[in-house]
């Protein structure tokens, strides 16, 4: 059990560190163009698990297969993640059609290059669900109290230990020396 609590410890900690880097790294942009955004809905399942994190980045060129994020970005209309299943060119400008791995049908929206985000490079499952709740004024409370109150219990802790070994070292050094010796501090 003794060993078992470092390791929840450090892997807790280790969670929270990885959340707050993408919910920083979702706000701020990247060079590349990278973006990290959070799949809200069951339409790419089982391929991308709703609430996962997507990290995106635009492409020249996009084909059939391709899993984009394409949209609006916004609290209000959140982009949205589709694979391509059709591409037309009309007037030499690709239009993309679109379709979520667990709908039936493809997607009535025709997508322009312009409105893509990007290529799906990467997802996280699930890690959306904490990033999300970050975003909310409890959730961000709950990240850094909740962590922050480990971290001052732990090192309480070490600093009581620390103190415990003093008081033991002075008194065994107490008892060492002659009774007719006191002890300059």
């Amino acid at each position: 059990m003794k060993k078992l609590l470092p390791v929840l410890y450090y892997c807790f900690l280790g969670a929270i560190l990885l959340i707050g880097l993408l919910l920083v790294v979702s706000i701020f942009p990247i060079t590349g163009n990278y973006k990290f955004l959070t799949v809200l809905s069951g339409s790419m399942e089982p391929t991308i698990k709703t609430g996962s994190v997507v990290l995106v980045q635009p492409q020249k060129d996009y084909k059939i297969g391709d899993i984009i994020t394409f949209g609006p970005t916004s609290k209000t209309k959140p982009p949205t993640t589709h694979r391509i299943y059709e591409i037309k060119v009309q007037a030499g400008v690709p239009i993309y059609l679109t379709k979520g791995d667990a709908n039936n049908a493809p997607d009535v929206r025709e997508i322009k290059k312009t409105d893509i985000i990007g290529r799906v490079l990467f997802d996280a499952p699930y890690v959306g669900y904490a990033v999300s709740a970050t975003q909310n004024p409890y959730g961000f409370l709950l990240i850094i109290i909740v962590p922050a109150i480990v971290i001052i219990y732990d090192e309480a802790q070490k600093i009581w230990a620390e103190v415990k070994k003093k008081k033991v070292a002075k008194a065994v050094k107490k008892e060492e020396l002659p009774p007719d010796q006191t002890i300059l501090n």
